[in-house]
């Protein structure tokens, strides 16, 4: 049975974050069930890897996935493996950004605090989308993964990236401060995900600013999460409104 502890956290979390804490009982959840091992097949791996490289192009599109499955030398035939259509490729970048997270930054200086650790990973992290050229693109797939089939999918994997960075920081909280984090540093990095889907800013100076505000946020007043989510509503409808005055078909 929860602690009371535990359920305030859980009353106090907006739900559509509630299910990132419900799904794990202790911290010990990135030691137990974190795998990272890919969840795709060679030939599903090589045609997504493919297909990520039409994206800047032809978008998050069935397209991109049929010109991904020629270059791997497969039959336009294999887009059955992805019954789940441009979502399997979101999936695909989203999973494999998250892996390699590790790699891509190392922290050296063991002065280094765990929240400046944080802040570095979420930076790293939407480096990632403009350098595989896909930041353009991306509120195409956060069109697709705001449908109501792809909800706790999408969620699920905020969920494990937000689990990733705490653990690359070095955080070892067991407390239902484990829940409050992980939930409040989901908010912040997809607000955030979404800001720099327009930011025209020099190398995205401006969402590094706006991701500083929303840390800030949550050390002083510890509602990054409330107002984050709200911010998200409202964004997420202009979002399909504008999607769906394009001709997309979400």
């Amino acid at each position: 049975m929860a602690s009371p502890a535990v359920v305030r956290t859980i009353l106090r979390t907006p739900a559509a974050l509630r299910p990132l804490l419900l799904r794990a009982p202790r911290a010990a959840y990135h030691e137990q069930h974190h795998d990272q091992a890919t969840p795709y097949g060679d030939a599903e791996r090589t045609i997504l890897s493919h297909a990520l490289a039409y994206v800047p192009a032809h978008g998050f599109t069935q397209e991109a996935i049929t010109f991904g499955a020629k270059d791997a030398g497969y039959l336009d035939v294999s887009r059955n493996l992805f019954p789940k259509g441009t979502f399997d490729l979101v999936m695909y970048h989203l999973v494999t950004q998250r892996q390699g997270l590790k790699d891509r930054i190392q922290f050296p200086d063991e002065t280094m605090g765990v929240g400046k650790k944080v802040r570095s990973l979420v930076i790293e992290r939407l480096r990632a989308n403009a350098d595989a050229g896909v930041v353009w693109r991306w509120q195409e797939a956060l069109g697709v993964m705001s449908l109501a089939e792809n909800i706790p999918a999408s969620l699920r994997e905020l969920g494990l990236l937000s689990d990733e960075m705490w653990f690359l920081a070095g955080d070892t909280s067991v407390d239902g401060s484990w829940y409050t984090k992980r939930a409040s540093l989901s908010g912040i990095y997809a607000a955030t995900e979404v800001f720099q889907t327009t930011d025209q800013s020099t190398e995205f100076k401006d969402t590094e600013q706006f991701l500083d505000r929303r840390l800030e946020e949550l050390r002083v007043t510890g509602s990054a999460v409330g107002n984050t989510m709200q911010w998200m509503g409202f964004q997420g409808g202009a979002l399909m409104n504008m999607l769906r005055s394009k001709g997309v078909r979400i």
